[in-house]
């Protein structure tokens, strides 16, 4: 499919701002540029009913959503947020975690992970494991039921969401659904969407290196199921998956082959591609109007995953 209308504009509007690749940027400067285009991206928020920071411990930050419709026992989604495991915040993924909240309805527990190349793999599955154990313990304190959690995230989230099913399962806690946008899902970096849509795109495959390289360091293991969920031996009995994916996007095949493994595994499994789209569309719906399609699709597959209509 050609390239969406929405997502060429906004390739070209980047383009003439002379925005500097990432592999350019120090890690502090690509967190600056992502937070400050969070807001003009994601456009109005959805209104929710509260909205609390805390602290976990470990220590590992969380901001809490609740939703506005007052019932108990209400499922949670414990979200962690895209960037490559370098970039993102609490703040760059407000707009997606308000909106899962508001028209699910659930709680959303966003969670701050600590970032690389300060904090390397397995730092953020430490704390992303972390967070959702203690959701786990004490759901009931945030009006949800502990028998519907999800995990989700985009990206390089999603990367930590399927890392957080895998150690769920092995652990006996039983999840409702794993929410995978355009996860990241092996670092090898050698699938032809890797090919097809290393530059022109957003998202480059020198780019998608340099993350992996800020993440795993001199020492990490590009292999390890924690970092590169495509590598798991076995994938029976994860969590049911919600897998969206972007035509024009470096991840796209690695993304479609983690929904086919989970498939043959037996695990039921949703995938959709966005034809026409490119990575980071999800929290772009100020500049890219299909992002509220998959927002939509997210929040109906809660709501299934959870027991409603």
């Amino acid at each position: 499919m050609p390239l969406d209308p929405d997502a060429r504009a906004y390739l070209d509007r980047l383009a003439a701002a002379g925005v500097p690749p990432v592999t350019e940027l120090s890690p502090e400067e690509a967190r600056r540029n992502t937070e400050a285009a969070a807001p003009g991206l994601f456009g109005p928020v959805e209104p929710v009913g509260a909205v609390a920071d805390r602290t976990l411990p470990g220590p590992v930050r969380v901001r809490v959503y609740e939703p506005a419709a007052a019932e108990r026992d209400r499922g949670v989604l414990v979200f962690f947020h895209g960037g490559g495991w370098v970039t993102g915040s609490l703040d760059s993924h407000d707009g997606v975690c308000r909106t899962l909240a508001a028209t699910t309805p659930c709680v959303v527990v966003a969670v701050d992970y600590r970032l690389a190349p300060e904090h390397r793999f397995p730092a953020a599955v430490e704390d992303a494991w972390a967070a959702t154990a203690w959701v786990a313990e004490h759901a009931a304190s945030l009006g949800a039921d502990p028998a519907r959690i999800a995990v989700g995230g985009d990206s390089a989230g999603g990367t930590l969401a399927a890392a957080v099913a895998l150690r769920a399962r092995d652990r006996g806690l039983q999840l409702a659904l794993q929410l995978l946008v355009y996860p990241v899902c092996d670092a090898a970096c050698d699938t032809p969407s890797y090919r097809d849509c290393a530059e022109g795109y957003g998202l480059t495959a020198a780019a998608m290196r340099w993350y992996w390289q800020q993440y795993l360091g001199p020492d990490g293991d590009p292999a390890d199921p924690e970092a590169s969920p495509l590598r798991a031996r076995e994938l029976a009995g994860a969590a049911p998956a919600l897998v969206l994916t972007a035509e024009y996007d470096p991840l796209r095949d690695e993304g479609e082959r983690y929904a086919a493994r989970l498939r043959e595994a037996g695990v039921p499994v949703t995938l959709v591609r966005y034809d026409g789209l490119i990575h980071g569309f999800y929290r772009m719906p100020a500049a890219i109007g299909r992002a509220r399609d998959a927002l939509s699709a997210s929040a109906a597959a809660l709501r299934v995953a959870f027991g409603g209509p």
